[in-house]
């Protein structure tokens, strides 16, 4: 019998409130409380239940006595009219599986569970209403459907046994235009060219590809997986001198390039282990443990389901840790955003763009249930806004571990048994990896569903006890995970050099009705696959099982240089490695960059016109202000490792600079996270965009503690369409400026990741391209967390020093902004110097004499300046500013390489020795007053404002 649990709210019904005033955002109405009158959530459960059964389901488990009401009824029965959202078949539901295996252990007869959630509203509502109402409120089209009025159902199973039928794929005699057509209807994300040298590949054969070989080859060449264009030929001709270069593999040239000019000038000193070489870079921390990284990007899924879309992208960065070596150890996540802003006008919205504040929601909730229900903090990110990221909200997903030394590398040997250890297979995530290679359209909300998965953090946990488990116990070989691709990619790669034997019927699968090629390229979640020498199987099972984790041989690795996929018995691929891996053509691209057009300063016409009204508009600006809203949400402290936390200060609300965490407990070694994006910088020159984004990554691990000569950085590039020669000239001026900018701090690049084509065509064919963004992510060792510091003043009567250098630098600053102003320069970074401030800046801190330090960044020196006081509840006089320039310079100049300083009186000397050599200026004093003045070059106040005015600016655009 199937039975539905409906659970309302007793008090105050905040869902109900949430679709009210979303709808009113998206109508400019005052509408929303007349459709939806109130709200529930609630379960289907198929079984036959009690009296009894039902009462302790209502009283034990799924029912907070406390806050809500519980009513069970027979499905179809009730009479109060309802939209009941329901996922769609085959979408995960990590709360339904859950719950299945809770009562399941109560012995409660329960055979399956779906959930769902309940509004209450009217029979018949204007079309146009209902539309926004169902379409854009209350459910995602990719996911999940809507039954008005009572459900009717009699079971919840689906998906019919499959029944075996070998697909092959006419493509020896197709045309061009065949081709191309081929290609975009089963969504391969394959260009003509790769089309021609498939078909030429099994024309040599004699036979057509079935579809598990063309969909491999699809999810091997796709730029997800192989970053093509990165990797292909570029002819890149710069205008600003005239000159043409040709680069043939664009990320090796420069990017690691200059991660092996740096090591070979390390020598013995290399403290780089593994880079560019396995799921995350891996570099030297204590005699015992390294420390790994990775950044993953998850844009494309994010757009279309936010909250799925974030998820999975965190939960694929972490097991990229532990795919890495022998398997890392989890210890925090970063994440960064790139929004359009939340107040966007809804009537602008193009066709099937959600609206900004639904994806900063979901997004935001996605990344914080995965890494809390896993117990792993969250400690460093940033979140920007820019209505050009309206169709492509970007979504970066870091992850940071430990693993033993002595794990560090994985190889995998013939007779391997291929074991595929987690989360069953299903059809979320079909055609992910190629997904995520082409550009999103209107119609991808509808069309690429199948794309979005939904994690399951909890599944998740336990794989990563038993990876560390079987890694100590030396029970596998070689591990990678389950990411775009699914089991394609990852025995894919990992057999590339040997050749695998897969027998696909053998996978654990969700439901029934799975073909033997969907279950090849789903990309469900939470799944590893192991090397395992068949002497170490039994063992492995037995761990598995006593952890409750499903483990499954799939198959063997051997050295036949063959990719043999089979299911029930019958050969459905096979595939030459060499072929898979290196028969793709090289990608081969024009590029060009020309200097935007010399601008002088123009005066604004925006409301920010005097110095104070600028700081207050600056600190009020969303990719400024305060983000407590979203880091409240994620555990920083769990796993008790935290020693710098996202905010600090005196009532713990003030913006560090960088995060501390103790990656190995007991010991007083730290490692900094921190992070540098600025894409407006991009607008007038990419490579002073990427230059400002490593100086800025690097002074913010450099601030709290970190030595740097040991910050390692990665570079995550997200762009536009690459097929447009200045789109990708930006791309590669981008590169170069990495190239010479880790050569000249020595801080190696070690990771990495790309998501290209970051592009919307709306319905009228106009081509919107997001911004070009790179984000930088630093990894600094502290080599004593005791002496860190963080950004908030700490007393009064101390002095105030500003280290580097100011320039007349407002171009595409915040300043111009919020005045509305145009032109001027962009900010540079001096690679002469640069090095040497940050040298100096971290002996002053080792050696205790500095109280508070905070990098200059955007708003440049008055929203560091405000920022440090409102932390620390301490005013500030500022009457000394350095420098022949304009007061806005002074104050709002984004030159990088500069920090702002607190010193005690009686340290100065000692300060001003550890920094000899570098420009540095006592400006000002700390005060008891709680008020920041900045004094002009005429000695008269520029400003003169409370902190708790700056303090209430900056946090209350999103104090949601």
């Amino acid at each position: 019998m199937l039975w539905e649990l409906e659970i309302r709210p007793l008090g105050k019904d905040g869902e109900r409130e949430r679709v009210c005033d979303e709808f009113d955002l998206l109508t400019h109405a005052e509408r929303g409380g007349d459709l939806v009158s109130a709200s529930a959530r609630g379960f289907l459960l198929e079984g036959e239940l009690t009296d009894e059964h039902r009462a302790r389901l209502t009283q034990e488990v799924l029912v907070d006595p406390l806050v809500e009401v519980g009513e069970f009824a027979p499905v179809g029965t009730r009479t109060a009219h309802s939209y009941t959202v329901l996922l769609k078949p085959g979408v995960m539901e990590p709360v339904a599986q859950t719950v299945l295996e809770a009562v399941q252990l109560l012995g409660i007869p329960v055979t399956a569970v779906r959930t769902f959630r309940r509004y209450f509203g009217p029979p018949e509502l204007p079309s146009l209403d209902r539309d926004v109402l169902f379409r854009k409120v209350l459910a995602n089209d990719a996911i999940e459907h809507i039954v008005s009025g009572p459900v009717k159902a009699d079971h919840l199973g689906f998906g019919a046994p499959y029944k075996f039928e070998l697909r092959t794929v006419p493509v020896r005699n197709l045309d061009d235009a065949g081709l191309v057509k081929l290609s975009k209807d089963n969504t391969l994300a394959l260009s003509l060219d790769e089309m021609k040298v498939v078909q030429a590949h099994f024309r040599d054969l004699n036979r057509e590809p079935t579809d598990a070989e063309l969909e491999s080859i699809a999810q091997t060449w796709s730029e997800h997986c192989s970053h093509k264009t990165l990797k292909g030929t570029i002819t890149f001709r710069d205008q600003s001198t005239g000159e043409t270069r040709t680069y043939k593999n664009l990320l090796k040239e420069t990017v690691f390039g200059a991660t092996q000019t740096i090591r070979q000038q390390l020598g013995a000193d290399d403290w780089c282990v593994s880079v560019f070489a396995d799921n995350a870079g891996i570099v030297k921390f204590d005699d015992n443990f390294h420390i790994c990284i990775k950044v993953e990007t998850h844009n494309h899924p994010s757009a279309i389901e936010p909250y799925g879309g974030a998820n999975t992208g965190l939960g694929g960065v972490i097991r990229d840790l532990l795919g890495t070596g022998l398997g890392a150890k989890p210890v925090c996540n970063t994440d960064v955003f790139c929004f359009a802003p939340p107040d966007f006008d809804s009537n602008q919205l193009p066709q099937g763009v959600l609206h900004p504040r639904r994806v900063m929601r979901g997004v935001v909730a996605g990344v914080r249930d995965y890494g809390n229900r896993m117990g792993i903090p969250t400690v460093n990110g940033a979140i920007l806004f820019d209505e050009r990221y309206l169709a492509n909200p970007l979504v970066f997903c870091g992850t940071i571990g430990t693993i033993p030394c002595d794990k560090a590398f994985k190889k995998v040997y013939d007779g391997d048994l291929i074991v595929a250890v987690g989360g069953r297979t299903g059809r979320d995530g079909i055609h992910g990896a190629t997904f995520s290679s082409l550009e999103l359209t209107h119609e991808s909300e509808t069309v690429s569903g199948g794309a979005v998965q939904i994690g399951n953090a909890i599944t998740e946990k336990k794989v990563q006890d038993v990876i560390i488990q079987a890694r100590d116990r030396n029970l596998f070989t070689a591990i990678t995970d389950c990411g775009a691709g699914g089991f394609s990619s990852a025995v894919g790669e990992m057999g590339a050099d040997l050749g695998a034997t897969v027998e696909l019927d053998k996978a654990p699968l969700k439901y029934e009705g799975l073909s033997y090629t969907e279950i090849w390229i789903s990309e469900s979640q939470e799944r590893m696959v192991l090397s395992v020498p068949q002497e170490k199987w039994p063992e492995l099972q037995a761990l598995c099982a006593s952890e409750n984790v499903e483990a499954a041989v799939l198959g063997t690795f051997e050295g036949s240089g063959r990719l043999k996929l089979s299911y029930q018995g019958n050969v459905v691929a096979d595939l030459d490695m060499h072929f898979l891996h290196d028969g793709r053509p090289t990608v081969v691209k024009n590029a060009e960059w020309a200097p935007a057009q010399s601008v002088p300063a123009q005066p604004g016409t925006g409301a920010a016109q005097t110095p104070q009204d600028a700081l207050v508009a600056i600190l009020g600006h969303y990719s400024v202000c305060s983000k407590e809203w979203v880091i409240r949400q994620y555990d920083h402290e769990v796993q008790g490792g935290s020693a710098i936390k996202p905010l600090v200060g005196v009532m713990n609300d003030g913006p560090s600079d960088a995060s501390v965490v103790v990656p190995v407990l007991g010991s007083w070694t730290g490692a900094a996270v921190g992070c540098g994006i600025n894409h407006r910088f991009a607008d007038l020159d990419p490579y002073w965009m990427a230059a400002a984004a490593i100086d800025e990554a690097v002074r913010n691990v450099v601030a709290v503690g970190a030595d740097p000569k040991r910050v390692a950085i990665l570079d995550n590039f997200c762009w536009g369409n690459i097929h447009d020669p200045k789109v990708l000239g930006a791309l590669v001026r981008t590169a170069e400026a990495c190239r010479d900018v880790a050569v000249a701090f020595g801080t190696p690049f070690i990771s990495g990741k790309d998501s290209l084509n970051n592009t919307y065509t709306g319905k009228n064919g106009e081509r919107l391209d997001i911004p070009h963004t790179l984000l930088v992510t630093a990894l600094g060792r502290v080599p004593d967390v005791r002496k860190c510091v963080t950004m908030d003043l700490k007393e009064v009567g101390n002095t105030l020093y500003l280290v580097g250098t100011t320039k007349d630098e407002l171009g595409a600053s915040h300043f111009n902004l919020v005045t509305g102003r145009t032109g001027g320069t962009v900010p540079k970074v001096d690679l002469a110097t640069a090095p040497k401030v940050f040298a100096g800046v971290h002996a002053a801190i080792a050696q205790g004499l500095v109280r508070s330090c905070h990098d200059l960044s955007e708003g440049g020196f008055a929203v560091a300046a405000a920022e440090m006081a409102f932390a620390g509840g301490i005013g500030a006089d500022i009457t000394a500013l350095p420098g022949n320039l304009s007061d806005e310079a002074k104050l709002f100049s984004e030159s990088p390489s500069r920090f702002l300083l607190e010193v005690k009186p009686e340290h100065a000397q000692a300060f001003e020795a550890a920094l000899a050599g570098v420009t540095i200026a006592r400006v000002g004093t700390t005060v008891s007053d709680p008020r920041l003045r900045v004094a002009g070059a005429n000695g008269e106040w520029l400003l003169w404002v409370k902190l708790a005015t700056l303090k209430e600016a900056w946090q209350k655009p999103l104090r949601w």
